[in-house]
């Protein structure tokens, strides 16, 4: 197969322009599809108790409910990627988003907590084929600051759908009911899938689905559910048990063969030649870590605002609009601050200002006030997510030949939600320890709002260490465009495949 450079290739929809018509519908297209998916990751939160008392879920089996969902979407974004790079992102995309919704209804239709379980797996494995190809038909379709200027849009929909999974459970909880937290994908999915065929390019790709890595997918997902299910159970059985050491082990193991795998097979679903372009390593890393701690956000108070201030779920819910909002308005002027300054302010300064608003949770009170407690954090937090979410996708994909732009896209989402689904089972497992270390007679709820306020300082230190992954991304990024000829950097001049 043949090469040229970037600058020489002038993909079919490289020229699209948001001032367009057709530009803002296609980012209003891939901005849905991504809320739909960010928003399922926190929805039915709220609505966990109702759909408890609903189908008889045992305490242990509940929160299979949301880490069922983040585990198949995890494990399998890498695979989506990689289809969309080889089968086409469009058809991959559209088949995604058929999928998630024909999960969620089947969700909603549960009669039994197993059904539940299982339509939150398949709405997963949907998710991880729509997410990474809507970002890479997203960076395929604009180009320099058109494509700064949506990975902004796209990264402040993306930040604000947790925050709005929230409100949206508590509102669809307290009305309608619980199955309504997964029927209200329906309808915006269907006007997804159906506006998509006439609004992007579909490719002709000739390859088949021979040329997937099954095997490499299955090995991923293997390794992140018994890593998270041996986070999940430490706390209750023992970090020294040999049930948790042979989980944490058999992880370990299964990572190292699908390392193997890819440095061997033909169809890699992860090209080890990923890691190689500059910056890409630390900027995913970047991503985990920033990751590991925004879901926590939501989960500990939301905890924190029902039981121990006694907010109903709508209040509950509507205590996030400032995190919302917030990330809504950051974003878009993020990608505005890389187009002037360039990347390394906002991916530097993003994640510390996030840490500074983990950092004033971790001081809350038994008896807290929203406006003083809470509300000032929130503040910081929406701030440094729009600041960092924007310039961490960029990062990961600035540079990426076309032809591996759905792997660069599956990467740096599966990084996000790895870091999620990790993060959530290393905080819980640190409060818990916390609350059992303070527990007294009397003083229950000092020691729950105990283990909160542990888990938030440590989820400030995972926020500060992606900031510091950040400085080298800007560091690596800035010596390799030192040491180039031209002093282009290595963006310009990376090869993409022909049309294929």
């Amino acid at each position: 197969m043949t090469t040229v450079t970037a600058t020489a290739v002038s993909p079919p929809d490289t020229g699209t322009k948001l001032s367009a018509r057709r530009g803002l519908l296609i980012l209003l297209v891939l901005c849905g599809a991504q809320f739909l998916v960010v928003l399922d990751a926190t929805i039915v939160n709220v609505a966990l108790p109702s759909i408890q008392r609903a189908l008889g879920f045992t305490e242990q089996n509940l929160q299979w409910v949301a880490s069922g969902y983040a585990l198949t979407f995890a494990g399998f974004l890498l695979l989506g990627g990689r289809a969309a790079d080889v089968l086409g992102r469009r058809r991959i995309f559209v088949a995604g988003v058929l999928l998630f919704i024909a999960a969620s209804l089947a969700g909603g239709l549960s009669a039994s907590a197993g059904m539940l379980i299982a339509a939150r797996l398949v709405q997963g494995l949907g998710g991880a084929m729509m997410s990474p190809a809507a970002l890479s038909l997203l960076t395929t379709s604009f180009q320099g600051q058109e494509r700064a200027k949506a990975l902004g849009i796209y990264g402040s929909i993306g930040g604000a759908g947790g925050a709005a999974g929230v409100l949206f459970g508590g509102l669809l909880t307290s009305g309608p009911g619980w199955r309504w937290v997964l029927f209200v994908n329906v309808p915006l999915g269907l006007a997804i899938a159906l506006a998509a065929p006439r609004l992007v390019s579909g490719s002709r790709q000739a390859s088949r689905l021979r040329n997937l890595d099954v095997p490499g997918a299955f090995l991923v997902t293997g390794a992140l559910l018994l890593l998270v299910y041996g986070l999940t159970r430490a706390p209750d059985v023992g970090w020294g048990n040999a049930r948790t050491v042979g989980e944490f082990t058999a992880a370990a193991v299964l990572v190292a063969i699908f390392v193997i795998n890819e440095a061997r097979t033909a169809h890699a679903l992860l090209p080890l030649r990923t890691f190689r372009l500059p910056g890409v390593t630390t900027a995913n890393g970047a991503a985990l870590l920033q990751f590991s701690a925004v879901i926590p956000v939501f989960f500990f108070l939301t905890l924190y605002l029902q039981q121990v201030l006694g907010y109903s779920a709508l209040r509950g819910g509507l205590a996030f609009l400032p995190l919302a909002a917030g990330v809504i308005v950051i974003a878009p002027t993020a990608s505005r601050l890389v187009s002037r300054f360039g990347p390394a302010p906002t991916l530097i300064a993003g994640p510390l200002v996030f840490a500074g608003g983990l950092a004033y949770l971790s001081r809350l009170p038994v008896h807290g006030t929203y406006l003083t407690d809470i509300l000032p954090a929130l503040i910081m937090i929406a701030a440094g997510a729009g600041l960092g979410f924007v310039s961490i996708i960029n990062a990961a994909t600035q540079g990426v030949p076309r032809r591996d732009a759905g792997v660069a896209a599956g990467l740096v989402n599966t990084m996000q939600r790895i870091g999620s689904s990790v993060g959530l089972a290393v905080l819980t497992a640190v409060a818990t320890a916390r609350t059992r270390a303070l527990a007294a007679p009397g003083h229950q709820v000092i020691a729950v709002v105990g283990g909160y306020d542990r888990a938030f300082l440590v989820a400030a230190v995972f926020a500060a260490a992606a900031s510091i992954l950040g400085l080298a991304t800007v560091r690596t990024r800035r010596r390799i465009s030192a040491a180039s000829p031209d002093n282009q950097g290595p963006a310009a001049r990376l090869p993409v495949a022909d049309a294929a």
